[in-house]
């Protein structure tokens, strides 16, 4: 009877581990589900636009090389998305927002016959990409499938965003080379945490840091418009840059405080920014 007793809690160890590999099997499985009706979606929808505008025929190869690239980073954060089993569909919002930006990713270079109905239709998929980045938290959190993967999904997804945008304001001349700053500070960011470890240190939650975001990313829209001439579109981009420059400065000011205060072992989380 003791013995059996002793066994009890191995047995339970191996049921959970067993309960856990088949739950992420059927993560991953669901997960290449989603990323293939995803990857079928943005073929049609990128032969349709070379099709409807007379683009060239590397357009549809450039947005499936990004949206591939970006699944491939997408699944080595998988294990993250635990316990849950299955994608999610917040996740899939986000994945369908992720062809989106794959897809104006893929006009950057292009030469368009039409710059203007270029310029429009590209504000137009743009502004649909932000807006659908509404829905993916609070119907994650209606459905009790939130986790660390399904937020770094949409906070990744947000930032090709601003850098598509950036690249694509610099393709029709609405701003200099300047504005890749925007585009690659998130970059640079994740870059500098690997050199210095204290930087990875996460940041707590801060409405000023999706303020800004969604500040930024409305901007390079506004800054594509074809009403808009050159010089407003050069200050606005400006301005867009200066207020995520000085977000960047606020959160790494902070990371820097926190390791002073851990340095000192001082007690007491410093206040968030």
């Amino acid at each position: 009877m003791e013995s059996h007793l002793k066994a009890m809690p191995l047995q339970t160890s191996t049921d959970e581990r067993e309960l856990a590999a088949a739950r992420a099997d059927a993560l991953r499985r669901d997960t290449l589900r989603e990323a293939l009706c995803g990857t079928a979606l943005l073929a049609v929808l990128a032969i349709a636009a070379t099709i409807a505008a007379g683009l060239g025929a590397w357009f549809v190869v450039r947005a499936l090389a990004v949206f591939g690239l970006a699944i491939a980073l997408m699944l080595r954060a998988l294990p993250s998305h635990a316990p849950h089993a299955r994608f999610g569909s917040a996740n899939r919002v986000t994945l369908v927002r992720l062809a989106m930006v794959a897809l104006l990713a893929a006009g950057v270079g292009e030469s368009f016959p039409d710059p203007e109905t270029a310029a429009w239709a590209v504000i137009g998929l743009a502004t649909t990409a932000a807006l659908m980045d509404a829905l993916d938290g609070p119907l994650a959190r209606a459905q009790g499938m939130a986790s660390d993967f399904g937020a770094r999904f949409d906070m990744e997804t947000d930032a090709l965003l601003v850098l598509v945008l950036s690249l694509l304001v610099m393709h029709f001349d609405k701003a200099g080379g300047w504005i890749m700053a925007a585009g690659l500070m998130r970059y640079a960011f994740v870059l500098a945490a690997w050199a210095l470890p204290w930087i990875a240190r996460p940041l707590p939650p801060s409405q000023r840091r999706k303020a800004v975001c969604v500040g930024q990313i409305t901007s390079l829209i506004v800054c594509l418009g074809p009403i808009i001439p050159a010089p407003w579109s050069n200050a606005i981009a400006a301005l867009s840059l200066v207020a995520l420059t000085a977000s960047f400065a606020v959160d790494m000011a902070w990371l820097a405080r926190q390791r002073l205060r851990q340095g000192r072992r001082s007690s007491g989380p410093e206040p968030a920014p």
